[in-house]
């Protein structure tokens, strides 16, 4: 039987993630305490004890969240068939699969998280969610508004069918929320993040994220890895690090991903890292697979 790792990205963190096992497995503490290392301050403090302020600070958010679903991975010690993370999951599916050392892709995490939160300060912006409506309708509704280059909203996540974020300049988020509002959404919800996430509002951290990734040793994964950008397989190095590239400003196509993840085999499908936003999604997206956590 076929498996699937995922590993979330932000809005998954929570005070306490990993602190028995730091307590209780001298693997999973070494590695926290290599992380503490490499970054330069005691990462492991923020994780364990917060405060929440500080731990949901984009800076310290991603790497947090990719040390701790990394360094429960490793504990698990299994080989996957396949991998794929939620956009900054996708950092720490490349590192499990292979693909980046540790050391490199934690450096690329910390310097992703300060450049986009830098990005977020430069150019505010917003993010909502859009629960029942069909793609095609958010997609046309986010092109009629985008009018002007500093008037710009786009879906960001396609999370599960009927469950979209969208991301962009906050009065475009505003105007986009009030049709959806009036096309029957079931929900619409702005989120609290520090910035438009998977937008061109993140244009800023592009050139510099780019030369840290061109400068890494990228391997040929142990297992299949899923591309945010394409929602598809692929064993290449050099097309995983151009999608990578790409993530940035493009969504997450987390629904495709996970379709096409089935249609390749995987029968089971097991979220590793901070709570079960995942494995909820996997819950809505698919039917007759088996859904399990580590955290």
């Amino acid at each position: 039987m076929k498996k699937a790792y995922l590993f979330p990205g932000q809005g998954s963190q929570k005070t306490g993630m990993g602190l028995d096992h730091y307590r209780f497995n001298s693997d999973f503490r070494k590695r926290c305490d290599e992380a503490n290392d490499i970054l330069g301050y005691r990462l492991a403090d923020i994780m364990f004890e917060g405060p929440e302020e500080s731990l949901t600070q984009t800076k310290h958010t991603q790497p947090a969240l990719f040390v701790h679903a990394f360094s429960l991975f490793e504990i698990l010690g299994q080989r996957p068939d396949m991998v794929a993370g939620h956009s900054l999951g996708e950092y720490t599916a490349l590192a499990a699969s292979g693909v980046l050392h540790f050391e490199d892709a934690l450096r690329a995490v910390k310097r992703r998280g300060e450049l986009m939160q830098d990005a977020g300060e430069s150019q505010p912006g917003a993010m909502a969610a859009i629960i029942g409506l069909d793609d095609e309708v958010v997609e046309r509704v986010c092109d009629e508004i985008c009018s002007e280059p500093d008037h710009v909203v786009t879906p960001a996540n396609y999370n599960t069918k009927g469950q979209l974020v969208i991301s962009g300049h906050i009065p475009a988020v505003d105007e986009a929320m009030d049709k959806f509002k009036e096309a029957g959404a079931k929900i619409v919800k702005k989120l609290p993040v520090s910035g438009a996430f998977h937008s061109p509002l993140m244009s800023p951290a592009r050139d510099e994220l780019n030369t840290i990734l061109d400068a890494l040793a990228f391997q040929k994964p142990a297992a299949g890895v899923y591309s945010n950008v394409t929602g598809t397989v692929s064993h290449d190095p050099d097309v995983i690090r151009e999608n990578l590239k790409q993530q940035l400003l493009k969504p997450v196509r987390w629904s495709q991903t996970l379709s096409n993840m089935h249609q390749d085999g995987a029968k089971h499908f097991v979220e590793v890292g901070s709570g079960n936003v995942l494995q909820g999604l996997v819950k809505r997206t698919l039917k007759g697979v088996g859904i399990s956590g580590f955290q």
